[in-house]
Order: structure tokens, then sequence, then C-alpha cells
């Protein structure tokens, strides 16, 4: 660790996923690198994100798996969730990957400094007194949990994400204020955990971003396991009470449960570290970046949940190397976002990437699509799961978008993204041989589809 300040080719400040590939990548091509954090190495996505909520959910599936195991002619019984040993296993997962990737920072040579820095001019970031001035500055800051107006987190009954990952017990009920990927997530833990459990949405439909197909198939799934929600249907107010909270819709309706978990996005880790004063343009509190992802001050980068793009660690890591790559005069692809690919880790999940029917419509596409149904898939079968693989095409052209909704349907997003990304028409993937019997023939079956020759699909 370094507290003496120093000159780099290259300060970052934010050690997040954006921060640490970027500190990575300009050390594999040479760069001498400092890597400022105030907290963890690994950032939101390592220590209060990505990894321990999908811990959670995993732990959520094998509650699931024993509540359930009779289907499958498998004699055991959930004698309850112990939370306990629940954080044991997630904090075991966090803190090896922790270790792994400081030691991971520390072999490429980075130099790695603890505490909060501040811009303090347009080529130096100052921490605890001491300077560090760089050729290159990127700014990875990350972001926060988000709340309403009028709504205050009190850590106990109202809470946020950061909480509910501490949570020393399963409540008996609670409400999740925004059905997007942080709250449907949560909402399926604690599902699976034994809560009962009601979303309210502002919007339609839950995970609004995505195809409106596979946002109606969560709904159903969902209701399925006995998950309420109210969408369409702002919040207006909350209280708390004796034993928890009340929660009033506009239109004067009440839902009341023994905990709020707030999810209405998270904003950028912005205010008070020398942006503004350096010049750096911002909106909403988000750096302003060009497609080179430059701030249009000096020599002055950012990236990650700091910036308007995708808040989705994979973003921040592409976005990081992106950064490297052009200060060492690579000239490296800009960032296709549409080909990010997307998914949440509920159950069932929704996976996607490209663009939807609708995104089509706005930007005059004239698209074929097909819906296959999980139903005449055989590994789906086995799984027990329900939902579909949606193929959005150009009429004539490449594909634009695959939009699924299923158990594990998430591992399939990869070969979809090389679908996407490389263009292929529906006759090109329908031509792929899909081993069987494995979900991924569903992608298979949509393609051969679109391509004219169905094979396991009903008129």
């Amino acid at each position: 660790m370094s507290e003496s300040g120093g000159t780099f080719d290259l300060v970052i400040l934010g050690a997040g996923s954006g921060g640490y590939a970027a500190a990575i990548r300009a050390s594999e091509l040479g760069k001498s690198v400092a890597l400022i954090e105030k907290d963890k190495l690994g950032g939101t996505c390592l220590h209060y994100g990505c990894i321990p909520t999908k811990a959670l959910l995993h732990a959520g599936e094998v509650a699931d798996n024993a509540r359930e195991s009779e289907t499958f002619g498998v004699q055991a019984s959930l004698q309850g969730i112990d939370m306990q040993g629940v954080h044991k296993y997630k904090d075991k997962v966090v803190g090896g990957l922790h270790r792994g990737l400081t030691g991971l920072l520390k072999s490429h040579g980075i130099t790695i400094v603890e505490g909060e820095g501040r811009l303090t001019g347009t080529d130096e970031v100052t921490v605890n007194g001491a300077v560090y001035k760089g050729a290159n500055i990127l700014l990875a800051t990350g972001s926060k949990s988000r709340t309403l107006p009028g709504l205050e987190l009190d850590g106990e009954k109202i809470i946020s994400s950061y909480e509910a990952l501490r949570l020393d017990r399963v409540p008996e009920s609670v409400i999740v204020l925004g059905g997007g990927v942080i709250g449907v997530e949560f909402a399926s833990v604690w599902r699976s955990f034994g809560a009962e459990v009601t979303i309210v949405e502002a919007l339609p439909h839950l995970v609004p971003v995505e195809e409106e197909s596979s946002s109606k198939l969560l709904e159903r799934a969902f209701r399925k396991r006995g998950i309420k929600y109210e969408l369409g249907t702002p919040y207006e107010s909350v209280k708390t009470t004796d034993s928890g909270v009340s929660l009033t819709l506009k239109g004067g309706k009440t839902v009341e449960a023994e905990l709020l978990l707030v999810a209405v996005g998270r904003g950028p880790v912005s205010e008070g570290l020398g942006f503004e004063e350096a010049g750096i343009r911002m909106e909403r509190g988000f750096v302003q970046v060009d497609e080179n992802l430059h701030t249009g001050v000096g020599n002055i980068y950012a990236v990650g949940d700091l910036i308007p793009t995708l808040q989705l660690a994979h973003v921040g890591f592409a976005e990081g190397i992106f950064v490297a790559e052009h200060i060492a005069g690579l000239n490296p692809v800009n960032i296709d976002y549409d080909g990010v690919p997307r998914v949440t880790y509920s159950e069932p999940e929704v996976a996607s990437v490209g663009i939807t029917s609708k995104i089509a419509a706005e930007r005059g596409i004239e698209t074929t699509e097909f819906v296959y149904n999980l139903g005449g898939n055989g590994k789906s079968q086995i799984l027990q799961t329900q939902g579909a693989v949606k193929v959005i095409a150009a009429k004539d052209g490449p594909v634009l978008g695959v939009h699924m909704v299923g158990s594990r349907v998430g591992e399939l997003i990869t070969e979809s993204q090389l679908i996407y990304n490389w263009e292929a028409l529906p006759s090109e993937v329908a031509q792929l041989i899909h081993p069987h019997p494995t979900q991924s023939e569903a992608l298979g079956e949509a393609h051969m589809a679109l391509a004219g020759k169905p094979l396991h699909v009903h008129d």
C-alpha cells in the first residue's frame, strides 16, 4: 500500500469493476498504475452486489429444490433457513474472490492506495494529503443506492440492498419498492426463503427495460410462485408501524409488511469529489463522456456506473479495458451497448442481448420474430421450468435481439451475444448443431423456425 504520492501513467479513482479492469489491462500494456480505493478492492459488485446477491439466490434455489424434492421422486424436507449459515457461505465466496483479486493486482505491480481520493486538478488526485500525478486520470467511483423524495431509509424497517444483504433473519413479509433487476432478485430470494413478498412498480411491467413478452412471462411465473405485485401504480407515502411498515399507493390502496426494501435504482457517486471544479460536465450526477469515454477535460476518462451507460459489472470491465487500450494507442473498437448481454438472476431468469421489438419499431426497422416455448425443450422439462426464447431479426437480415425467460437461461446468453455481435442470419444459426438434450437447443429451434424449417414446433 502506498501513501506517499507519486507520478504514474494512469491514476484510477475507484477500484470497482471498471477501475480494477483498467488497472490490470494498463499494467499488461506496460503502464505504471496507481489504484485508489476508500473501501474494498472489487467495489460494489464483489462486496455488495453481483456476487453476494447471486450467492443468496443460489441458497434460495437449494431451498426450493428441497421443498419440491418429491416432484423428482426424492424424499427430502426443508427444515428451515439458517441465515447465519447462509451468510457464512456468502461471505466465504466473497472473501475468497477478494483475496484472489488483491493478489492479482499486486502481481501486476499496481500501486494500491487506501483512502478517499479527490480530483484536485486535471492531472492529479489527492488522498490523505498525498498527491498522485497521472499522465491520464480515470474516474471510476461507481454508484450507491437511490431512494425517492420524502422516503427516508432507517436501516431497520425501511432498508436498501446493503441492509438486505446482511439481514439476520427471514422476514415474514416484505414490500419491494421497484420492479427492476435488484427488486426482482431480492423478491425471488425472499420468496424462496419463505417470506410473503409484494413488489410495487410504477411502470406497467416488471423488469420494464426488457422485451415486454419477457416481462409478462416473469410476471406469470412470479404469480405462480405466490409473489404478489402492484404494477403501473406509483408509491405515494410510507409510514412505520409497530409491526413494520404501511405503504400507500397512488389511489389510496395500502400494503403492509414487516420490511420495505427500496430498490428504485442506483445513482452515481460523484458529489464532493472535485469533478465539477475541474470543469467536467455533469448531468444528474453522471459524468458525461464521448464515444472514447473521455470527459473532454485534459486526459480524464470515466467508466462504470459513474457514467450514463448500462449499470452492469461486465460493462465496467469492458469500459475499463477500453480506456487502458485507448491511452496505450491501440485504437480499440468502441463499445456497442446494444450488444451487451443482460441477465436478471431471479427464478426464473430473464436474459437478453440486442434490441427489443419496441426499439426496432422506433428505429424504423422492419422485423420478423419467432417465440419458441420451452415446453417443447426436453432439458427444460427435466428442470421443470417454463418460459420461452424470442428471436428478433431484421426482415431478410441479421438477428437483432434474443430474449429469454426460464431457469438457467442466463447460461445461454453468451451464444446469443455471438449471434448478435457477428450479425448472423437466422439461416446461418439454423445450420449449427446443438447438443441434445440441452436448453441451448431452444436457441437453435427458434432460429430454425425463422429460417423456414421448424422442427419441434407446434402449429
